[in-house]
């Protein structure tokens, strides 16, 4: 397979563009440096872009690599034909190869290779030429040895079909068919094990759906309900097409003999062997499909989470709020150091409000605090209701937010916040997270594990290497999008910078802490364990303010230095000049109000007016003596003119940017081109150096949106239809968001109540931190689901339909009485008349179904009912030994 080829086709990118991109990988250039600095290497392919080629490259080697020894294994055991051979290399995906591996892989005790030792294959194959005209108890008879285990005909016949089953089960081409019919036909269903149970899956208690139809959030839920307990999932395959397919290809000659036993056969291999194994590879499949939907989203919301705006320059008062233990508070100051600690009681069970009152307004004025972050938690409403009356009583300006806390007591409890609060308790470490959180979301947030951020679906039930892999991906990109500032960050953010280890980041931080600030980033050379390679990966992406060169504090890589400085030359550039937009860039940042939505003024409506220009003339003199006093015309010298307007803007900028504001007028596109030759780098590269320059140290993230909540709603038993409320989007799922309107629990808006157009999923309508207005359409206090909507109607009429579907809904179920039903007539095997003519009583034999994978709850397994009759009366001996539980039996059993 032609790897490269492959990967361009999936990816409809150039063969060329991947080509280079494998080289940059294999060379050791990480994600973030490949597509921030190897842009025209690559043809700017994007993180994306570039994170999936390195996920399907992966897999693609690793193929081929199984290819391998599987071509190997098979030419070892001397099974090798030229049909089989062609048949592995035009293999794609690795259930394929294994599918055509699964006859030639080395196999446990099976009945099948029981059958072989005792030499029934002879029978098999008697069995499958289909020739044979003598009764089955004849042809069987010679095969019966009681030295080798094989006492009478029946078995020598049971054994011959277990060898000829597992066959019909071992090709490859016949489980492909089953597969593709059971994906296009088949139906996944669910059952609930105790219909009066009350759960979260009561709408899977009696559910079916096209397999190929199913979405991927209802499959983790009804995963998560098996593995729970309180569902029986099952796939049901056209199981009569499938068996006339295999009957089709197995009987080859309409033998009145053989023919009866080969449909058994058939029967028995699809009921025992392959319909186990295709539900459990189907279930693996949706659910994989499934997880890799859910981690997109995952990483979407947390993107969108980690690069929300800081808030700079303020000193902030974080509350992590509680009833019973108290609220904690931390004051931060603009640089994220905690100034104090203190724990109030101004909610129930103590409910000193005065105090707390009191004491939070000598912690105002003695730090001159800006904002209080209040975290979502327990007691959020109730300290928020504190919070708003304390505001109206202080005497000056002061506002509070309210952030998700999600993670923080993960936090808080964890190594690395007592490394860095070894002083603080539990609370305290959490206060100060949640007051940092708001000042800078990213430098906080990559201390916490993302997959206890809490803004995924099922994060749990996955595959936890596979979603680690992924976020940890998210977290890289936002990072080095973002950039860090080297003299201030801290271990944890440092490890995301590209090429920078764990090692390695906490060397940078012990280099500092001996050593002082870095001056320059070719100080980072000095750091142990920090070579040439790592320096030229990570060096982009950090910055040094105040440093001896202000290139250092922009994200123009050292390697472009030599490029930029004679790049400044030639447009009239100083260091003081990027030094000059630096400062005004952080002291506009700092300055920054908190972002309020205002209503944009009516543009007002432009009068057509006529300029009179040569007003020296007669004619010109006379037009505008006739048209003087009115606004229909203007002469020459009164018409706005475009260098005047040019003037008029740079009288704007000009007390406030430097030189490098309009490097985009300077350099025409069609002067890229031949500058960049000049300079010895790619156009992408000069167009990337000269946004830098106009812009230097700009943040990407956007401006803060306005945040705060107010409300009179206290509780869920507040909560009415048809009430209208702000609220934050918490997170963003496939069926819709969740909302916090502040009572502890996040409402649902499903998809259809996001917006009056048509979407595919909610991202293309919201987005993890919106603010947005909600309605509540109706409220389930015994379940704790509060539903809403962003589309807001007539409150009376939801109030209505809300009322009408509360008086619909069922009570209780009450488990019905169990329909008895007529048992399916018996059906004799071939194998028990064989016995019967023999005149053999035969002992049943046990069939053990193997349990899918998907449901790996310990669900009790019924035993078949010839083994409960042999078991009722003397149970299998058990015993145990170092650790491990030993049955004395039958394995089969």
């Amino acid at each position: 397979m032609d790897i490269v080829l492959k990967i361009k086709e999936e990816l409809n990118v150039e063969k060329w563009q991947v080509e280079a991109a494998v080289k940059l990988i294999d060379e050791g250039n990480t994600i973030p440096f490949i597509s921030r600095y190897r842009k025209e290497v690559t043809g700017s392919l994007n993180d994306e872009q570039l994170r999936n080629l390195d996920e399907r490259l992966k897999y693609l080697r690793g193929l081929e690599e199984r290819r391998e020894q599987v071509l190997a294994s098979i030419e070892e055991q001397g099974k090798m034909t030229d049909e089989l051979k062609s048949k592995i290399i035009a293999a794609e995906t690795m259930v394929a190869l294994e599918d055509l591996y699964l006859p030639y892989r080395p196999k446990r005790k099976t009945r099948a290779s029981v059958a072989r030792e005792k030499g029934l294959e002879g029978l098999a194959n008697i069995l499958l030429a289909q020739e044979t005209t003598k009764p089955l108890q004849e042809e069987a008879a010679a095969f019966v040895d009681p030295e080798k285990g094989v006492n009478d005909p029946a078995e020598a016949l049971q054994g011959a079909m277990d060898i000829i089953a597992e066959d019909v089960s071992d090709n490859a081409d016949f489980r492909t068919y089953i597969r593709e019919t059971t994906m296009e036909q088949g139906m996944l269903t669910s059952k609930a094990k105790d219909e009066k149970a009350q759960s979260v899956y009561e709408m899977y208690y009696n559910y079916e759906e096209p397999v190929k139809k199913v979405l991927g959030h209802r499959v983790l839920a009804l995963n998560r309900g098996e593995a729970e307990k309180f569902l029986v999932v099952k796939i049901e395959a056209p199981e009569e097409q499938i068996l006339q397919y295999l009957d089709k290809k197995m009987i080859k000659n309409d033998n009145p003999v053989t023919s009866p036993v080969i449909k058994e056969i058939n029967q028995d291999a699809y009921e025992r062997l392959i319909a186990p194994a295709i539900e459990r590879d189907i279930r693996n499949e949706l659910t994989e499909k499934a997880e890799d939907g859910a981690i997109s989203v995952f990483g979407k919301n947390l993107t969108q989470l980690l690069m929300a705006p800081p808030i700079a320059g303020k000193t902030v008062l974080g509350w992590d709020p509680a009833f019973r233990t108290g609220c904690k508070l931390a004051i931060v100051d603009a640089t994220g150091k905690v100034l104090d600690t203190k724990v109030i009681y101004p909610t129930a069970p103590q409910n000193k409000v005065e105090e707390a009152k009191a004491e939070l307004k000598k912690l105002i004025d003695k730090y001159d605090v800006d904002l209080i972050s209040v975290g979502n938690g327990t007691a959020s409403r109730e300290s928020e209701q504190v919070i708003v009356e304390l505001l109206k009583e202080l005497d000056k300006p002061v506002q509070y937010v309210i952030v998700s806390e999600a993670g923080a007591s993960v936090y808080s409890a964890s190594k690395l916040a007592t490394e860095e609060f070894p002083q603080f308790d539990v609370g305290q470490r959490s206060a100060a997270s949640i007051a940092r959180r708001l000042q800078d979301p990213l430098a906080e947030l990559v201390k916490i594990d993302p997959k206890s951020i809490g803004v995924g679906q099922y994060q749990h039930d996955m595959n936890q290497k596979k979603l680690g892999e992924a976020l940890e991906g998210v977290v890289e990109t936002c990072v080095n999008k973002v950039g860090v500032d080297l003299n201030t960050a801290s271990a944890p953010l440092l490890q995301y910078i590209s090429g920078i280890s764990k090692v390695i980041a906490k060397n940078i931080v012990e280099y500092r802490e001996e050593n002082g600030k870095f001056n320059s980033r070719a100080e980072l050379l000095n750091v142990p364990k920090l070579g040439p390679k790592a320096y030229e990966q990570c060096a982009g992406f950090l910055r040094i303010t105040d440093g001896e060169n202000p290139l250092d504090a922009t994200s123009v890589h050292p390697e472009s230095y030599d490029a930029t400085l004679k790049l400044m030359d030639k447009l009239g550039i100083t260091f003081d000049d990027v030094r000059q937009a630096q400062k005004n860039a952080a002291k506009a940042s700092l300055e920054k109000p908190a972002a309020k939505k205002e209503e944009k003024p009516k543009p007002q409506k432009k009068v057509k007016q006529v300029v009179i220009r040569n007003t020296g003339t007669a004619m010109g003199a006379a037009l505008a003596a006739a048209l003087a006093g009115s606004n229909l015309a203007v002469t020459e010298n009164e018409a706005p003119s475009s260098n005047s307007k040019k003037e008029k803007a740079t009288e704007n900028t000009s007390n406030t940017a430097p030189a490098t504001g309009s490097l985009s007028k300077k350099v025409s596109e069609s002067d890229k081109k031949k500058l960049a030759e000049e300079l010895g780098i790619g156009e992408i590269t000069l167009t990337d150096i000269l946004s830098e320059l106009e812009k230097p140290s700009r943040d990407p993230r956007e401006n803060m949106p306005a945040p705060i909540l107010r409300s009179d709603v206290l509780d869920m038993k507040d909560l009415k239809p048809g009430m209208v409320l702000k609220g934050t989007v918490r997170n963003v799922i496939d069926f819709g968001c969740f909302v916090d309107i502040g009572v502890h629990q996040d409402g649902l808006v499903h998809i259809s109540h996001i917006t009056d157009k048509y979407i595919k999923h909610p991202l293309e309508a919201v987005s993890v931190g919106d603010i947005v207005d909600v309605q509540v359409l109706d409220v389930e206090l015994d379940k704790k689901r509060i539903s809403l909507s962003m589309k807001l109607q007539d409150p009376a009429k939801v109030a209505a339909e809300a009322a009408a579907k509360a008086a619909e809904r069922p009570a209780p179920k009450v488990k019905a009485e169990d329909k008895v039903s007529k048992p399916a007539p018996k059906r004799t095997s071939v194998v028990d008349q064989v016995a019967k003519a023999a005149g053999v009583t035969r002992k049943a034999v046990p069939v053990k179904r193997p349990v899918t994978s998907a449901a790996k709850a310990e669900t009790p397994v019924a035993a078949p009912k010839a083994v409960q009759t042999a078991t009722a009366t003397e149970a299998p001996k058990k015993f145990k030994k170092k650790g491990i539980v030993i049955f004395k039996g039958n394995a089969n059993d």
